[in-house]
Parts: structure tokens; C-alpha cells; sequence
């Protein structure tokens, strides 16, 4: 891994990062030394653990023994943690440093309360993120859009005894494989993806097919009344092929693939569509 990927800096202090099960997970004692205040890192560490224990944080749990280059150059087994845990042990640091990190928490904290209260500017938040992150007005309401159909589809795989994560990737892939011929790490692929969210990086026509897909898979679903993962499979290989056909139908009339190997990692989607334009 590239050097500068492996570290992330806080006030002139390093903080080294591993990428591990497709998140970052951060040394403990390079945030406790960042953010403490103390020389002694370690120790204040090994303090802090025990007061944690205390409060009921499952440490064993939550703390994983990854290997990270150390200043002699070798790589030594180290505490770490992803990010919402690290967050956790900032909370618990007394310290002006990670005062900002605080109020930051606060602030998400009373926000996730009135979204629930009003779902509605949970929507209007993840709107201003997209913009703010380079994408079209157009664009946006596509991908909400997908998100919605994208939610449908799962929840109804949930009410038929589908299990998440794994037999959800696997249903996904089938969905991916009928509509544009190619799995979802395949499609990344293509786009020159890592751990980039794939839709994150569809044009127009890439999210319209995907949620075609989902939509008349879940259509599909609902009709024929599936239960478990079996008949639901069926079903996502059926919605996908429909899609497919379009896709196909689609590429026969503008002459050109719809799945593309564009991404939005250097030029930002507004900025894309206004060159098109």
C-alpha cells in the first residue's frame, strides 16, 4: 500500500491506518498519543482499556490485533480499530484535542433524532452531501431514486427469510450478471473501482437499468410469492434479464455500451455532464 494511504494526520501528529475486512482500522495508541495529551501513550492506553471494561465496552470485541509498520520499519502486531469504535474511545479521552470530535458526535447525534422524527431531512441531507461531493441535481434524484427501489428489494428479501450480507450479495451479482453482464466486482473493475460504492459512479443510463432490475425483480418476487433464498434467486435472475433485454434493445439504438469504464474519481458527475453538454 501506498505510504501516504497508511496514514492520516491530526495536528501535525501521524495516525497509521490498515486496510482490513474493507474498512480502515487505526492504531489506538497513535489516536490516544494525538489526542491525550500525554508522552506516554501506552500506558494511558492500558489505563483507558480498564475504564472502558468498567463501562461495559466489549474491548475483545472491538479491538483487533492487526500487524502495522512501526518506525524501524517493521511491522509489529498492534491495538486497532475501525472508525465508529474509534469514535467511541475519542469520546472517552478528556482532553481539548478531542473536543471538536466531540461536539462533532454531538451534533450528529441530535441530527439522527430529528431525521427519524421527519424522514424527510434525511433526504434533504443526503442531497446536500451528493452536491457537495460534485453531482448534478439530475443525477441525484436518480440515485435516491435507485436507493428507494434499492430498499424495497431488500426489505422484501428480509420478509422472505433471506439472509443479509452474504445471500444479498449473491442475489445482487445475479441481478448485475442478467442486466450488464458482469457481477458487481466485475463492474467495479471495469471502473477501475476499490472500495468506492459502484453506483456512486453510474451515468444516467447505468442507474436507470439497475433499478429497472430491482424493481421488476421485486415485482417478481411479490407475484410468485417466494419464500427463501432459492425461489428469490430465481426471481433476481428473472428481473435481471428483463432489464438485460432493455440494456440490449437500448445499446442496438445509440450504438454505444451502456455499462462504462467512467468514473467520478478525478472529474466530478456535474462536471462530466456539462462537457457532454
Amino acid at each position: 500500500m501506498d505510504e501516504n494511504k497508511g496514514l492520516v494526520v491530526f495536528k501535525d501528529k501521524k495516525i497509521r491506518r490498515v486496510w482490513f475486512n474493507d474498512e480502515w482500522w487505526f492504531s489506538v495508541t497513535d489516536i490516544v498519543g494525538a489526542l491525550a495529551e500525554s508522552q506516554r501513550a501506552r500506558k494511558y492506553w492500558s489505563d483507558l482499556k480498564k475504564k472502558l471494561t468498567e463501562e461495559g465496552f466489549e474491548l475483545s470485541a472491538k479491538i483487533g490485533q492487526l500487524k502495522i509498520v512501526s518506525q524501524d520499519g517493521k511491522s509489529y502486531a498492534t491495538d486497532c480499530v475501525n472508525t465508529k469504535n474509534a469514535f467511541r474511545i475519542i469520546q472517552s479521552i478528556p482532553s481539548k484535542n478531542a473536543e471538536p470530535f466531540k461536539q462533532w458526535l454531538a451534533q450528529v447525534g441530535y441530527d439522527r433524532v430529528q431525521e427519524i422524527e421527519n424522514p424527510e431531512l434525511a433526504q434533504k441531507r443526503m442531497k446536500e452531501i451528493y452536491r457537495q461531493k460534485g453531482y448534478s441535481d439530475e443525477w441525484i434524484e436518480k440515485r435516491v431514486r435507485g436507493i428507494a427501489i434499492r430498499q424495497e428489494l431488500t426489505d422484501e428479501w428480509k420478509r422472505r427469510n433471506v439472509e443479509e450480507d452474504k445471500e444479498y450479495a449473491i442475489l445482487t451479482n445475479e441481478i448485475s450478471k442478467a442486466t450488464f453482464g458482469k457481477t458487481v466486482d466485475e463492474y467495479k473493475k471495469l471502473k477501475s473501482l476499490k472500495k468506492e460504492n459502484l453506483r456512486d459512479h453510474m451515468n444516467d443510463l447505468e442507474l436507470i437499468f439497475t433499478m429497472l432490475g430491482e424493481k421488476v425483480t421485486t415485482e417478481i418476487t411479490r407475484k410468485d410469492d417466494a419464500k427463501g433464498f432459492d425461489e428469490c434467486e430465481d426471481g433476481a435472475k428473472r428481473g435481471g434479464r428483463v432489464a438485460g433485454n432493455a440494456r440490449k434493445e437500448t445499446e442496438k439504438e445509440i450504438g454505444r455500451p451502456v455499462a462504462s469504464s467512467e468514473n467520478y474519481l478525478k472529474i466530478s458527475e456535474k462536471e462530466k455532464r456539462k462537457r457532454i453538454k
